[in-house]
């Protein structure tokens, strides 16, 4: 057994070898190949991927962001971008062709589209989190139905968060990774600053 064979061995007979190494490629290869790996497994996640899981491909001293860059730089004509959300990158269609997708995947109104409620109750969550029923209810001076709430759950918008600290301990909402990626933030950090009327 060669000195080559014996370092691609894998650990247990289950497990392949995967190199992420690559120290038998040229330089300009092994970085074409770290490139595509990124690419593939961006490609197949509906999610954003983060960068500690990109890294298990690479090579253990390689920059995932400066292979971003230039994964982003051969992008520049592409009708789709390489792009941070949810603390994690993901690949999404450029914003200019989203009347010719909802054309021909004939999507009607399969969309992310929101009431009125709907979206001030995800504001609500979103800049009050955790946040029960009962706080909701002081923002709005009325109910928030169940039904609202359910819908925005079904959407992999929100999510139960720590039991509130009122008698019975309801449970509160939190917004979720998924309502980063879908308004394109990185962190709750992201929202945009509220604007507080003062009363005259």
């Amino acid at each position: 057994m060669t000195t080559a064979t014996q370092k691609r061995k894998p650990a247990d007979e289950g497990r392949a070898f995967f190199d992420r190494e690559l120290a038998d490629l040229p330089q300009d290869l092994r970085w074409r190949e770290w490139m595509g790996r990124i690419e593939a497994v961006l490609f197949a996640s509906a999610t954003p991927i983060s960068r500690d899981d990109l890294a298990r491909v690479v090579g253990q001293e390689v920059s995932v962001e400066i292979l971003i860059k230039d994964i982003q730089g051969e992008l520049s004509g592409r009708p789709y971008e390489l792009v941070q959300t949810a603390g994690g990158w993901m690949f999404r269609t450029k914003n200019q062709f989203a009347e010719a997708i909802k054309a021909a995947a004939d999507l009607g109104d399969q969309s992310l589209a929101f009431t009125e409620m709907e979206m001030g109750v995800l504001c609500a969550i979103a800049y009050h989190q955790p946040i029960d029923r009962a706080g909701l209810k002081d923002i709005f001076g009325k109910e928030v139905s169940r039904d609202l709430l359910a819908r925005l759950r079904f959407k992999d918008l929100i999510a139960s968060g720590p039991r509130a600290p009122r008698p019975g301990a309801p449970h509160t909402f939190v917004t979720t990774p998924e309502f980063l990626a879908t308004f394109d933030l990185q962190t709750l950090r992201d929202l945009p600053e509220l604007e507080l009327q003062s009363a005259t």
